[in-house]
């Protein structure tokens, strides 16, 4: 069986070159690209994202990356959100000041932490589901963050026959939201490509779910 087709979206996010590598080592076939086709065709879509959300923003909209996501989804087709590729799929963000307008797949909005230390920097531990398809396995592990805001409440309210979102918390100050996985859409606040073994399992994981 062939290597599932990841395409990294390059959008003019910063880390996007050890996101690929990381995906390498997963298992995946990976292209780093900002071509719309190569996008919407593969296997599984990332969205990697640093720095402030608006500017994640703007760029994912020059990009045209809210409709490349949207078409992913409306057909059922995997997309993973990284660190601020997970905060704008929120309806807003609220930082330094400005009110942004997220991709608002998931109702709510990414606020500062009310921590003692900003950014919150390094390892932590999370609280996964126990059927988690990302954290299969590794869920007692530590994973490296980067960030001062978040998403701190889940909203969505998901009715049958669709199954329940499963969310992953974590804590700094304050809790906060470490991943989510609803449907084809999933996404982590951590970086797992620099989490280590723990990361690579990760998203080998995610890979394993788009066959």
């Amino acid at each position: 069986m062939s290597a599932p087709r990841v395409v990294v979206l390059d959008y003019g996010s910063g880390n996007v070159h050890s996101a690929t590598k990381a995906l390498e080592r997963a298992g995946a076939d990976v292209s780093l690209t900002s071509d719309r086709r190569a996008a919407l065709d593969a296997d599984g879509l990332v969205v990697p994202g640093v720095g402030a959300y608006a500017a994640v923003m703007d760029a994912l909209r020059a990009a045209r990356a809210d409709e490349i996501i949207d078409r992913r989804l409306a057909g059922g087709r995997h997309v993973l959100g990284i660190c601020v590729g997970l905060q704008v799929l929120f309806e807003r963000g609220v930082e330094g000041g400005a009110d942004t307008e997220g991709l608002g797949e998931w109702p709510g909005s990414v606020t500062r932490l009310d921590a003692p230390v900003l950014p919150h920097i390094g390892w932590n531990t999370v609280e996964a589901p126990e059927d988690s398809v990302l954290f299969d396995g590794i869920s007692d592990e530590r994973f490296y963050f980067v960030h001062s805001y978040a998403a701190q409440t889940w909203k969505l309210d998901v009715m049958p026959p669709f199954p329940q979102p499963r969310i992953t918390w974590a804590e700094h100050g304050s809790r906060f939201i470490a991943a989510a996985e609803n449907g084809p859409l999933a996404a982590t606040q951590f970086h797992p490509e620099k989490s280590g073994d723990a990361g690579i399992r990760l998203l080998r994981n995610w890979i394993d779910s788009l066959q």
